[in-house]
């Protein structure tokens, strides 16, 4: 079996919102992403191992993508429609719905064996753990901040993930970055410099954001290749239901809870939000077994872009000139990273067709 992409560490991945739950758990799939490779190879006749053509299922792969990344992007509108819930309510309705989802998929798929293994399985189930604490505190800041009238900081929190998995790699991994990540970080320090000073304090939620999801793909990522997507995801909610039911049960008792008491409309929206968390993780799962990592690099930038687009236009937020010189320095600095990366895949792309040349003949 091997891995979606070919990484150097963690300063070749380029991360989104819950990607890296799809991304590191696809490695299980007998695929590979090389540029030019198609889907889990090709033949001669230019068809993937599957025996599908290889341009229908890359087209496949851009529409799950496109899918994906466009639910997450359009996720504060499911957040502004939930008024007057508040994030702490959102979020356990989430993980309890979420929770409830994922076992009728798992009933669905057979996969309780596959489940129970994982659960069982300390070098699985306490990185899993570890997520789950992760990815809880950045959907609690991701909603906070949304339905507190900062959903533009909250998309530039994703925006700059790419550039702290980047200084993951350094720290945490030891790794030697390439001179355009290196300019990339740099500029990312300077953007967040102009920030500072645009908002008056450090932009703390897009931060909070920022490493948050970026520990949380370095840890999924260790994991990633002994669990698939659904078990990974079903482990997470196991771990944090207790919590969640205990605050809707404290929310509920004490008078503040809008689950039931803004009616049946209402009611179904928030249970609505398990299939809402799931549904963009298959999209994306199904994308990322079809198409480069390469792709999937440049597709992830469309949910920050929508995010913003969605602050501005429909929450009408403010943007300061000195807002949008941060960002722009931001753009600048994933130009950069992005550019790198298509380099990097090109480079890598060439060696392993000289390569499979070199064997042919041999």
């Amino acid at each position: 079996m091997r891995n979606i992409a070919p990484s150097n560490g963690v300063g070749d991945i380029v991360s989104t919102p819950e990607q890296i739950i799809a991304t590191s758990s696809s490695s299980n799939q007998p695929t590979t992403t090389t540029p030019g490779d198609g889907v889990g190879g090709t033949d001669v006749a230019g068809k993937s191992r599957s025996g599908k053509p290889v341009r229908s299922e890359s087209t496949a792969g851009i529409l799950f993508g496109i899918g994906a990344y466009g639910l997450w992007g359009l996720l504060p509108l499911y957040f502004f429609v939930l008024q007057p819930a508040g994030a702490i309510e959102i979020v356990a309705n989430r993980i309890v719905w979420s929770l409830i989802f994922c076992a009728l998929l798992i009933t669905i798929t057979r996969a309780w064996k596959v489940f129970g293994a994982a659960l069982k399985d300390r070098s699985v189930f306490g990185p899993l753990a570890l997520a789950a604490g992760l990815i809880a505190i950045n959907w609690l800041t991701y909603t906070f901040g949304v339905t507190t009238g900062h959903a533009v900081e909250t998309s530039l929190g994703y925006f700059i993930n790419p550039l702290v998995s980047v200084l993951l790699g350094v720290f945490v991994l030891k790794e030697k970055l390439r001179p355009l990540q290196w300019a990339a970080v740099g500029i990312g320090f300077v953007a967040v410099g102009v920030l500072t000073f645009s908002y008056g304090q450090l932009p703390w939620i897009a931060l909070i954001l920022a490493f948050s999801f970026g520990l949380y793909g370095f840890v999924k990522k260790r994991v990633g290749p002994k669990v698939d997507a659904l078990t990974s995801l079903s482990v997470e909610t196991v771990v944090l239901t207790p919590f969640a039911a205990i605050t809707m049960v404290v929310l509920g008792t004490s008078g503040v809870a809008t689950l039931t008491a803004l009616g049946p409309g209402h009611f179904w929206l928030l249970v609505a939000s398990g299939v809402i968390t799931a549904v963009p993780l298959l999209f994306f799962g199904a994308s990322a077994r079809r198409l480069p990592m390469t792709t999937i690099g440049l597709l992830q930038y469309f949910a920050p872009i929508l995010q913003f687009v969605v602050a501005l236009t429909v929450f009408n937020e403010t943007m300061t000139t000195a807002r949008w010189i941060g960002f722009c320095v931001v753009w600048l600095a994933l130009v950069l990273l992005t550019i790198d990366m298509l380099r990097t895949a090109r480079k890598n792309s060439v060696l392993k067709k000289r390569a499979r040349l070199a064997a042919a003949d041999a």
